[in-house]
């Protein structure tokens, strides 16, 4: 009889296991569907990516890693099968020997085919299949090439389905720099630095580090108290969905409010009123405990029915013990003991958003589209769903109902207060219908009944709540026909209802019952009218002389630059509000005399603010600073053009919150240069463990952007950017120079480390510059970088460009992470 063949001879005779820490290869029996990734920087850096099928470890070498973008098909090598123990082996192969390099274990979790589908699909030359790791979730496919002409290697497609997975090009291995296993940096596993007992804190919420740490019984998630509940912003119901740029829109949930506290008591999850349903809450309070703390979150909790948000769902599985639900966060109040609610709202989600990157998917990021709301609503109501929030993104967060926040629902649907109940005449159904009230100026008043939308399970439910709470009378004035024969309660219930309209006695029309609201109270539920959406956002500042020419050669005026301040205003304030900035101001146009200012003199008026710094005298300096569209536009009225923020919020100016590497060409270097530059550098900051972004400086370079916790202060700060910045021009001294003086820098590249020390600035996204053609710093991603040809690529006439492009997949989560500064 026949040997069966080996599938790990393959992988033995390559190796020599006297010199090798690789684990030899034997076929062993399957503990199931396993996947693993390991980012492997041998002869080129690639990442393979491994299925557990048949005892073995089906193999691909990924050139460019996984990509999160649908649109992004990334060649996939077929390499020899390993066996299930190199799933675990994370290290340094020797040089010289078949594969010699560092290894690190970059992703691990569980596959599975879809539905219908199986691993002999491979067989075929395709598997679609889902993955539940640290990093790579939701639906991939594999799809294998045909050969060419003499190509020896067998060569297939990875590519992501599009799903709530989905994400940007790069997003995965340009954020992604350290071990799900060990924490460590590619670099610390080549120096053969060992693992930290703690992980180390500077690596990103959504690492397998955090989460070890979080499911360590010895560390308690959150260094700090837990936040105590604040009450709740809430929205007004309006007519129609506003316009306008300055407008963020989400979808509107069909689930319960909540909020979610974090620290070291643990997850505390609160209603909109501040009970504590923690208890009833166990799946998402067990997916908070892997979230940094302290924190405070507002979401909505909700349950799924056919792909969608059912609030009548969500009462069922409450009944059922809470499982199987999904908080949907929408804003953060609060982090690392920082009250965030002043900051734009934009601002806050971004925060958030980089708080819940990869953490669990029972807690997902609300996303959003900037503008172009009244498209959303229609979607969303032509495919089911209630309807749509609208926020103004400049706003701060306000407990209290606001106009700040908008809602517009696809159906009228609101809460009502349970009178009484009409009996039924059918056998066994518990009532008939419910008659509803609602609070008004003089107390409760009728406002119609609702006979529809009840399961068995309900009616019996509400029949045996109702006999605990009877009542002789009822709590409201209800007219005599609809009072005949009706049994009373207590007013303490409350009922979710849609319906089509109010008639002119102000009772519903065509009412279907959705569900109790244990969350609200009955002392709160009045009529919710809506009223007309506000007009497009206008400054509050006026613009004079908007027809001055301020950018010759252009035809661009001081209007232009205003509107285009204007139009971009919720993309920018993330990055220029509450920080200490100085002004580049040119009263009569870019080409006459410009200077800056740093410093309020009392003439902008109370739209732009100051925050008193101690200089290195002693002295009190007044800084300015703004925190609203209205103190850009303030400025702009005063001969603006550029605005440059320091690297820390006016709120802790001590601790830098972001680092900015300035790349300053020497005259004669072209842009490719820079960008090639740019691209080593963020390679380095990798290496090391620390996520950078690119900025086309709008002048003559690039700008990497590396994002901090501020945690460290100043001094540390400019002390590692100055030991890097050197560092790298003593590697490669006929490229790059860390010296200040022009001599210097003949044919080089000046990488300005200066800019990160305390008082010093760096222009910030989305300013415009008072250069020729008006262009803007503008954010890129390092996948775009590429095939960029000027840092000037993007102008001032360029604002919806700009604004389409910031909440695109391509920049989502750009210039956004928790880290900190590396030991080095």
């Amino acid at each position: 009889m026949a040997k069966s063949p080996d599938p790990l001879e393959k992988y033995n005779a390559k190796r020599d296991f006297a010199k090798t820490a690789e684990p030899a290869g034997k076929v062993a029996p399957g503990k199931g569907h396993r996947f693993m990734v390991q980012k492997h920087d041998a002869t080129r850096l690639h990442w393979d990516f491994r299925l557990e099928i048949d005892g073995v470890l089906k193999s691909w070498a990924v050139t460019r890693g996984p990509s999160l973008d649908p649109d992004e098909k990334r060649l996939a090598v077929r390499t020899e099968d390993h066996p299930l123990s190199y799933a675990d082996f994370e290290g340094t192969i020797p040089k010289g020997q078949y594969g010699g390099g560092t290894v690190m274990l970059w992703d691990d979790g569980s596959w599975a085919p879809i539905e219908g589908k199986s691993a002999k699909d491979l067989e075929k030359g395709h598997l679609h299949f889902t993955l539940d790791g640290e990093r790579m979730k939701g639906e991939w496919l594999l799809i294998r090439l045909k050969p060419r002409g003499r190509e020896k290697n067998e060569n297939w497609l990875l590519r992501k389905i599009d799903d709530q997975y989905a994400g940007a090009t790069d997003a995965l291995v340009e954020t992604a720099l350290t071990s799900v296993k060990t924490g460590r940096t590619m670099q610390e596993i080549a120096e053969g630095v060992k693992p930290a007992s703690k992980p180390s804190s500077r690596r990103k919420p959504g690492s397998q580090a955090a989460r070890a740490t979080a499911r360590d019984p010895g560390v308690r998630r959150g260094d700090g108290k837990n936040p105590e509940f604040r009450k709740p912003q809430l929205a007004t119901l309006v007519d129609t969905v506003p316009t306008g740029n300055q407008w963020l829109h989400e979808v509107k949930y069909d689930g319960y409010r909540a909020l979610l506290s974090l620290g070291a008591g643990g997850p505390k999850i609160y209603t909109r009123t501040g009970l504590d349903w923690t208890d009833r809450f166990p799946g998402i309070a067990e997916a908070a405990a892997n979230l940094p703390g302290p924190a405070l979150i507002d979401g909505e909790i909700v349950a799924f029915k056919d792909g969608k948000p059912d609030f009548s769902t969500l009462q069922d599985a409450l009944s059922g013990g809470g499982e199987g639900l999904t908080m949907f966060a929408f804003d953060l109040l609060e982090a690392d003991g920082e009250d965030l609610s002043k900051l734009p709202q934009l601002a806050r989600k971004e925060r958030l958003r980089a708080l819940l990157d990869g953490v669990d998917a029972r807690i997902q990021f609300s996303e959003h589209v900037l503008g172009a709301g009244e498209k959303l609503f229609e979607t969303m109501c032509r495919e089911g769903y209630e309807g749509v929030v609208s926020k103004r993104a400049d706003a701060p967060y306000r407990g209290t109902r606001t106009r700040a926040w908008l809602k517009t629902k696809c159906i009228r649907r609101q809460e009502f207060v349970i009178l009484g109940w009409s009996p039924s005449s059918a056998k066994g159904r518990g009532f008939k219908s419910l008659l509803l009230g609602l609070n008004g100026p003089e107390g409760l008043v009728y406002a119609g009944r609702v006979g529809t939308g009840f399961s068995m399970e309900t009616l019996q439910d509400l029949r045996e709540r109702f006999d605990k709470i009877a009542a002789k009378q009822p709590a409201a004035e209800v007219p005599r026909a609809e009072a005949r024969g009706a049994h009373w309660v207590k007013p303490q219930l409350v009922a979710e209802v849609a319906f089509s309209e109010f008639t002119a006695d102000n009772v519903v029309r065509h009412a279907s019952f959705l569900g109790l609201r244990e969350d609200k109270q009955a002392r709160e539920v009045v009529a919710e009218k809506p009223v007309a959406a506000p007009e497009p956002a206008q400054s509050a500042i006026r613009i004079s002389s908007r027809e001055r020419v301020i950018f010759p050669g252009d035809d661009l005026t001081k209007g232009d630059l205003a509107d285009y301040y204007l139009a971009v205003a919720p993309i920018a304030l993330p990055w220029l509000a509450n920080r200490p900035i100085s002004l580049v101001r040119c009263p009569q146009g870019r080409a006459r005399a410009c200077f800056f200012q740093k410093h309020d003199a009392g003439s902008f008026g109370e739209q732009v603010h100051h925050v008193d710094v101690r200089e290195k005298d002693g002295s009190l300096e007044p800084y300015l600073y703004i925190d609203d569209a209205d103190g850009i536009m303030a400025c702009v009225q005063m001969g603006t053009i550029e605005f440059h923020g320091w690297g820390s919020l006016v709120a802790d100016i001590e601790k830098p919150d972001r680092l900015v590497f300035d790349l300053d060409p020497d005259e004669g270097l072209d842009f490719e240069a820079v960008k090639k530059a740019a691209a080593d550098l963020k390679d380095h900051l990798a290496d090391i463990g620390l996520t950078s972004w690119p900025l086309l400086s709008g002048g003559k370079g690039v700008h990497v952007v590396v994002p901090l916790a501020p945690r460290a202060e100043w001094p540390e700060a400019r002390s590692f950017c100055e030991r890097f910045a050197r560092a790298l021009s003593e590697a490669e001294p006929e490229r790059f120079t860390a010296n200040l003086k022009k001599a210097s820098r003949k044919g080089k590249i000046f990488i300005d480390y200066l800019r990160n020390q305390r008082g010093s600035t760096a222009v910030l996204p989305y300013v415009a510059r008072a250069r020729e053609g008006a262009p803007v710093a503008a954010p890129v991603t390092w996948t775009e970088l590429r095939d960029i040809d000027s840092p000037r690529h993007f102008t001032i006439r360029d604002a919806a460009a700009l604004l389409e492009r910031a909440t695109s997949r391509a920049l989502q989560g750009w210039g956004v992470a928790d880290q900190t500064l590396p030991d080095v």
